[in-house]
């Protein structure tokens, strides 16, 4: 008789299962070499009819790992079996090579075997093992499957070789069988016919399915990803171990059916049923060990070279080259919650929208700093064009951007990040913002009123606001706006080698009863044109002449804030630390002051002369011409008619938040006699 030769598994990895598996590594995973269960399917054997020939062409039997493979709840393709697996990844290419493989490979054939004897149970029949090493930064993936199966001895035999199951059990038992198997899955099954009745029970049921049938009646199935006309697939190596540890009378012939009937055949139709039929007994020769003593295992996947060894994917040819930055551009990122900064909330981040107001050198350099911490919304506003003083200075523009009286600066940095990091969402807006103490001419006011709305609406779409324009009353409407509709706002201004870097405090109180400050809250002068913010200026002036150096610095140090106020747990509401002293510089800040990132300072000034940085924290002032509750009634009562008014009227904010009363106390306090007299006797 000849031996029983069985079609060994073949993996077939699905490349959904690489991106699977790259996610799982960088967020769950990380730094663990801890095994985890992974699923599996495989379906009933599969073959092609060859076009010249005419003859079926068996297909591999297939062991088909997904991109669901490491979920809670798999989809099982229709007709397929679900397996269940042990999945284990390495760290380094060393460690994989030189793991244990015996070891593992013993542990998990021994928890098969255990299964059986102690569970007496069918469910870790096909149980197997995946190991890998992924070389994310290449995008290639090592891996080695393994299939645990028993190796009984003396080997199984089979009568007369396999025949068509049609002609063995006959097609109104196969198609009782199909229609039972339909209603109730099963990767193992039992097979009785009584009174021309066919039915079907679990393995697990032989004792009493079989109770008062003869033993040259009995049949036991298998679902089979075999397409072999003499070549069953590999389950039923297990399945035979399975009977004959706990059935050892089968050891003398079982009458087993290789179901492979994903549909019914059409009648008539070619090849009809493709389920084979045999019946196997180990040959001659003494038992290498007793029944319940767990024998010899095989199943190591051998790789494309038909050597023991592993396999590698690489996936970098193959991918999409948009996808590969996606994942590439959050890599270093999230690399950080490995080791450094496991409560890192990235997600937080990149889903931040981000507004920025000005799309010069701060707003170019700001847009990148953001990219590089994955925030994946980014709009610029501005009105200016590129000129050819700007590409040197400001990194998302080039030469050709400024030909032709120059492109849009809003659209033209958008498109630029787009051809950077295709995943950007990017958008660009021409807009003016208008100001304080820069009357609008009547011809213009319906065009202001239609910017205001646009920007009104810009406010509404984003969470976070940069303040990154060149002039001081530029910025008093979108503080308003900030303030009136609850955003983080960030401010960045330049001197020739100083910078401000400071967040706008919330509308209401903090934790601790207390409000910061804006950029207007300690001054006292209402922004206006007056002190000639723009107009009436030299050249030098006109132009934001600073150190080179200093741009990227207070840009890359507000998106830093802005990070560290996202990761505290007040958000915008965070309290300031107290400055830092001179005579204690590392004292720690107060609990409560900090989010994982460390500090969250309310305004950092910055001396490049001096390499220094002094961080200050400035409360709010109820008086405010930015912020206080005065204005932001206003605004939300009046609207458009308020705003007009504090473009129009230079007067109108100091009478409107009490300034002018100040104004005039000061006044009248400098020219009381008494009061200079005073101080000149104290000298």
């Amino acid at each position: 008789m000849p031996i029983v030769q069985f079609a060994p598994f073949q993996s077939l990895v699905q490349p959904a299962f690489w991106h699977a598996l790259t996610e799982l590594k960088i967020d769950v995973l990380r730094l663990s070499e801890d095994a985890i269960p992974l699923n599996a399917t495989y379906t009933t054997g599969r073959s092609v009819k060859d076009r010249e020939t005419g003859k079926e062409i068996a297909l591999g039997c297939n062991l088909t790992v997904g991109g669901d493979a490491f979920s809670d709840k798999p989809e099982v393709p229709k007709n397929a079996v679900l397996v269940n697996g042990s999945f284990k990844n390495f760290n380094t290419i060393e460690d994989f090579k030189n793991a244990d493989k015996t070891a593992l490979f013993n542990d998990l054939s021994s928890d098969i075997w255990k299964s059986i004897t102690q569970d007496k149970s069918t469910a870790h029949l096909t149980r197997f093992l995946l190991i890998t090493f992924a070389d994310l930064k290449k995008y290639k993936y090592y891996y080695w499957f393994a299939f645990p199966a028993f190796a009984t001895k003396p080997a199984w035999e089979v009568d007369n070789d396999w025949t068509s199951a049609n002609d063995a059990l006959g097609e109104g038992a196969l198609s009782a069988i199909h229609e039972q198997l339909h209603e109730t899955p099963r990767p193992f099954f039992l097979v009785r016919t009584t009174d021309g009745k066919t039915e079907t029970a679990p393995v697990e049921d032989y004792d009493t399915f079989f109770a008062n049938i003869p033993v040259d009646q009995r049949t036991v199935g298998f679902v089979d990803p075999s397409a072999q006309p003499s070549n069953p697939g590999w389950p039923l190596r297990n399945l035979l171990a399975y009977l004959l540890a706990l059935y050892p009378e089968t050891a003398q012939g079982v009458r087993v059916l290789a179901w492979r009937e994903g549909e019914l055949p059409v009648p008539g139709a070619s090849p009809g049923w493709k389920s084979r039929f045999g019946v196997v007994r180990q040959g001659a020769g003494a038992a290498s060990a007793g029944p319940l003593e767990k024998p010899a295992a095989v199943g190591w996947e051998k790789n494309i070279q038909g050597k023991l060894g592993p396999r590698v994917a690489d996936l970098a040819p193959m991918m999409d080259p948009t996808r590969l930055a996606d994942q590439a551009v959050d890599l270093n990122l999230k690399l950080m919650r490995w080791r450094i900064l496991p409560a890192l909330d990235l997600e937080k981040v990149a889903n931040t929208r981000c507004l920025l107001l000005g799309a010069g050198t701060l707003g170019c350099y700001v847009a990148r700093t953001l990219m590089g911490w994955g925030v994946r919304n980014i709009t610029f506003v501005d009105s200016a064009r590129v000129s050819f003083s700007n590409p040197v200075r400001q990194p998302l523009f080039e030469f050709e951007d400024c030909l032709n009286g120059g492109k849009p600066k809003a659209a033209c940095a958008a498109e630029r990040l787009k051809k950077i990091f295709p995943g950007v969402n990017a958008t660009g807006h021409n807009l003016s913002i208008p100001m304080p103490g820069h009357p609008i001419p009547p011809a213009s006011v319906e065009q202001t009123k239609r910017d205001v709305a646009a920007l009104e609406a810009l406010f509404d779409a984003h969470d976070v606001v940069f303040l990154l324009m060149d002039s001081r009353e530029s910025r008093w409407f979108p503080t308003v706006l900030g303030a009136a509709k609850g955003k983080v706002v960030l401010n960045a201004a330049l001197g020739f080698d100083t910078y401000l870097v400071m967040r706008h405090g919330a509308r209401t109180p903090d934790s601790r009863g207390g409000r910061l400050g804006c950029y207007y809250c300690n001054d006292i002068v209402a922004p206006t044109d007056r002190v000639q913010s723009l107009t009436d200026r030299t050249l030098d002036q006109m132009c934001t002449v600073t150190r080179p150096g200093l741009a990227s610095i207070a840009a890359s140090t507000a998106v830093e804030l802005l990070v560290s106020l996202l990761q505290h747990p007040e958000g915008v509401h965070a309290p300031a630390p107290p400055p830092q002293t001179t005579s204690n510089p590392d004292a720690h800040a107060p609990p409560g002051t900090e989010s994982i990132l460390g500090l969250v300072p309310h305004q950092l000034r910055g001396f490049l002369a001096q390499f220094r940085n002094v961080p200050i924290v400035g409360p709010a002032y109820a008086k405010c011409t930015g912020c206080s509750e005065t204005v932001l009634a206003a605004y939300e009562r009046d609207g458009f008619a308020m705003l007009l008014r504090a473009f129009n009227e230079t007067e109108f904010l100091p009478a409107l938040t009490g300034l002018d009363k100040l104004y005039a106390e000061a006044q009248a306090t400098l020219e009381n006699d008494d009061f200079v007299d005073a101080e000149e006797d104290d000298f």
